[in-house]
């Protein structure tokens, strides 16, 4: 195999680690405000992504990593094609994480609640964002022949990317509402996650319906066997698993979520193949994983790298979520206090 194919391979799977586990995780700070007015309730939710948040975030900064080693041109375009996007999203994980720090620094109610909003807008703001990425890359933008994006930041905003952006964010608010309800030991605050997912649930089915029509009408990703498979399969998953959150299985309607979030990224990375950025003014223009590549020599020594870093990641970040492994209950909370 091309070391080419294989680096599209793993940046498609450091992706896909990185919506899966932030998709929880963005859905839990959105969730936080909303799922109830007890500021320790909230403390308890808060307690379930506080040990993994910034780690979850070391994916998003492998797969940029991993990019700018494999494929440079493809991030210096992106970069300049989403920068005021990517500024808005710094601009919110910043402000997320100095929430999480600062919110617990005061007894005020007051300036706790600013800070939950903060953590709000802080997971909300990117969710959204990483759905209209994703959605402009399988769509087009306008790219030509020298790699050089030709728009503006509101060609970015395109209905078909706004549907997308919303997608996005509403089935991570449910893939976070199941989170939630396998880590917490309160039943009330469960039978609230269950709420809320089944709420969000309602509206991410008709986004998804939505996205995938225009999916159909807007891209070539149904042309790819895998892609389009793998779309349709995500929402089958989804609608099983909002079925299951309804029924109060909530280990199999948790997996199910996961299993969405896996299926789409799967599914628009294979739409994707071999391109990397497609240019809506030619397709010959488009970024691909040849035209857009290091050299030979800078991808078999990244090879050798991944080969022996990328394992221990995995390693470390498995650990870690088996050290906290344990359900979040009131007493946590009591002991936090």
């Amino acid at each position: 195999m091309e070391l080419n194919v294989i680096w599209f391979i793993l940046i498609a799977v450091l992706f896909t680690g990185f919506f899966f586990l932030e998709g929880f995780d963005y859905g839990v700070g959105t969730l936080l405000p909303f799922i109830s007015p007890n500021d320790d309730e909230r403390t308890q939710v808060l307690r379930t992504i506080a040990p993994v948040w910034d780690g979850n975030e070391v994916w998003m900064i492998t797969a940029g990593g991993a990019l700018f080693a494999a494929f440079p041109h493809v991030y210096a375009t992106m970069f300049s094609t989403f920068y005021l996007a990517l500024f808005l999203m710094l601009v919110a994980l910043i402000l997320r994480g100095v929430a999480f720090e600062l919110r617990g620094r005061h007894p005020s109610i007051c300036w706790r609640r600013f800070w939950d909003g903060a953590i709000c807008f802080g997971s909300a703001v990117p969710a959204f964002l990483w759905g209209v990425a994703v959605t402009d890359l399988i769509q087009g933008l306008p790219i030509n022949e020298k790699m050089i994006y030709t728009g503006g930041f509101l060609d970015l905003l395109t209905p078909y990317s706004i549907v997308g952006g919303l997608t996005f964010l509403l089935v991570f608010l449910v893939h976070g509402a199941a989170f939630l309800t396998q880590r917490l030991t309160n039943i009330g605050l469960i039978k609230k996650a269950q709420q809320w997912a089944q709420r969000a649930g309602a509206f991410a089915i008709i986004a998804f319906v939505f996205c995938l029509l225009m999916t159909l009408i807007k891209t070539d990703l149904f042309q790819s066997c895998i892609g389009g498979t793998a779309l349709l399969a995500a929402g089958v998953f989804f609608i099983l698993g909002y079925r299951q959150m309804f029924r109060a299985h909530y280990q199999s309607s948790f997996i199910l979520s996961s299993l969405t979030i896996v299926a789409t990224t799967l599914a628009f990375f294979a739409g994707l193949f071999p391109r990397l950025m497609v240019s809506s003014l030619n397709p010959a223009w488009s970024l691909t994983i040849h035209n857009a590549a290091s050299t030979p020599y800078t991808l078999g020594i990244m090879t050798m790298a991944a080969a022996v870093l990328v394992p221990i990641v995995l390693i470390y970040q498995g650990w870690t979520y088996w050290i906290f492994r344990q359900r979040i209950s009131p007493k946590d909370c009591e002991e936090t206090h």
